[in-house]
């Protein structure tokens, strides 16, 4: 089994449909060995989520817990084709983490040049650091257009544990495939995320192993192998927004 020094995507009950606070779920982190933890919860449009001025406040937690590095952000709603972020721009200056995906409640699916035009249209925006499961075929993308643009403008794309596992997802392991095929094609990094909603779930990266064991996929460019890699992608993309 692969060694892992962090794991991005997780949530709290602040995202209303998880069931750990942030305290817990950095002692599981902890626990389990990681370096860093990303909690990053969801915005507006989920139900029971968190109010926007929730991420205007995360300045008061610490950001190092049981000896592991905490950060703190959102898995903000793309809402149409253009691109829309469904967090008000004021908010982000807080986030350590810009996630930003389609959820099927917030966003109509189109065409695949729609999709991907959306998808696209986000990773050009200079906030965001990172694309949540862009792996459900009932949101069909042009995988070509995307991976090229992640690495044109230094965006993660993330295969996701949790939308392995998943029933309402449509073709998933295959599309993972495909992602992860492109970028050891053009040589660039992925992000692995669990997804967890629960303690026990936060580093549970079975069902994306599968994957990764597919395709042979080089653990150099899977980027949670190494936590100093991680911050120095992140430290970029914010020099990158200031220019």
């Amino acid at each position: 089994m692969r060694k892992y020094e962090l794991d991005v995507h997780t949530h709290t009950i602040a995202s209303g449909h998880a069931y750990g606070t942030i305290t817990e779920m950095a002692k599981a982190a902890s626990e389990k060995g990681l370096k860093i933890l990303g909690i990053t919860e969801h915005t507006t449009g989920i139900p029971g989520t968190c109010d926007e001025f929730y991420f205007g406040n995360m300045v008061v937690v610490p950001r190092n817990m049981f000896g592991i590095e905490l950060m703190l952000g959102a898995e903000i709603n793309i809402l149409d084709y253009k691109g829309t972020l469904g967090l008000d721009e004021w908010y982000f200056k807080h986030l350590d983490i810009r996630i930003a995906g389609i959820h099927e409640m917030c966003y109509k699916s189109g065409t695949i040049a729609e999709n991907t035009q959306a998808i696209i249209n986000t990773i050009k925006n200079p906030v965001i650091d990172i694309i949540s499961h862009p792996d459900d075929g009932n949101c069909p993308l042009d995988y070509d257009e995307v991976v090229q643009a992640a690495k044109e403008y230094h965006v993660l794309l993330e295969i996701n544990n949790n939308s392995l596992r998943s029933s309402r997802r449509k073709n998933v392991f295959e599309n993972s495939v495909k992602i992860l095929e492109l970028c050891r094609q053009h040589n660039i990094p992925v992000l692995i995320s669990s997804d967890a909603h629960y303690m026990t779930d936060i580093a549970n990266f079975d069902n994306v192993e599968k994957v990764l064991e597919t395709v042979n996929f080089p653990e150099e460019l899977v980027i949670n192998n190494s936590a100093e890699k991680f911050r120095e992608f992140i430290k970029r993309n914010r020099e990158r927004e200031k220019i």
